[in-house]
């Protein structure tokens, strides 16, 4: 007997749910949780590492983290405070670190995609279903949904957003420690003018993205002015 078509694909009822779970809501409710998010930080800077983080939130709608939100748009002080909570009430999280090097070996979209599947692959169980923040990743273990603007609509991706964001800001912290001058702290490796005088004073460090423009024009072909972890330390 043919199946009834009229019945297929489900329909799923969009009811509106606090604190960013309007579309995992939708999704449970349908059979397909848990449901997992993952975003990265450090697409656009020209040094420091790509950061991928993937979050499986539990169906419950914690108090404690109401206030997710795009990484971007909450203060440094917002997103340390929410880091140990979104860890700690998590069902699974995982984050991937894709040094320079690799950007560098395969460009900054792979490596983002790469980063995404590994993500997920690290978190130790398969979600029923994944949202993505931006754009489509082929390859991931169960059924995906790419979200424009995800981190700012949907819980998941918002949680994976401050696990990436505050991961890689404490790393371009350590990185300005042991590359001092650059101002890593700072600009945690985004083209700000600042950096772009730093650049010019000091030349690449092994720490920047010979990928990019700005830093591969500056680069000199002996290696003479590459500035190295080591160098700072002596």
């Amino acid at each position: 007997m043919g199946q009834d078509r009229t019945s297929w694909p489900p329909r799923v009822v969009m009811r509106r749910a606090g604190g960013l779970r309007t579309l995992e809501a939708a999704l449970i409710r349908s059979g397909l949780g848990p449901v997992a998010g993952v975003d990265e930080a450090g697409r656009g800077p020209c040094a420091g590492p790509l950061v991928i983080a993937a979050c499986l939130l539990a169906p419950k709608a914690y108090d404690k983290l109401a206030g997710l939100d795009d990484s971007k748009k909450l203060t440094e002080a917002a997103r340390e405070e929410l880091f140990p909570v979104v860890k700690r009430l998590a069902l699974a999280w995982s984050v991937v670190v894709v040094p320079a090097w690799e950007i560098d070996a395969i460009g900054i979209h792979v490596a983002n995609i790469e980063g995404m599947r590994r993500a997920v692959a690290h978190l130790g169980r398969t979600p029923g279903y994944i949202l993505t923040d931006g754009f489509k990743v082929p390859g991931l273990p169960a059924p995906s949904l790419p979200v424009i603007g995800g981190d700012a609509s949907a819980a998941c991706i918002a949680a994976a957003s401050i696990l990436a964001k505050v991961t890689r800001d404490r790393m371009m912290v350590e990185l300005d420690a042991e590359l001092p001058g650059y101002g890593f702290a700072a600009h945690k490796g985004y083209n700000t003018p600042e950096h772009t005088a730093a650049l010019r004073a000091l030349g690449p460090s092994t720490e920047h993205r010979r990928s990019w423009r700005n830093v591969r024009e500056l680069e000199v072909p002996d290696g003479s002015r590459v500035a190295t972890r080591a160098a700072h330390a002596r």
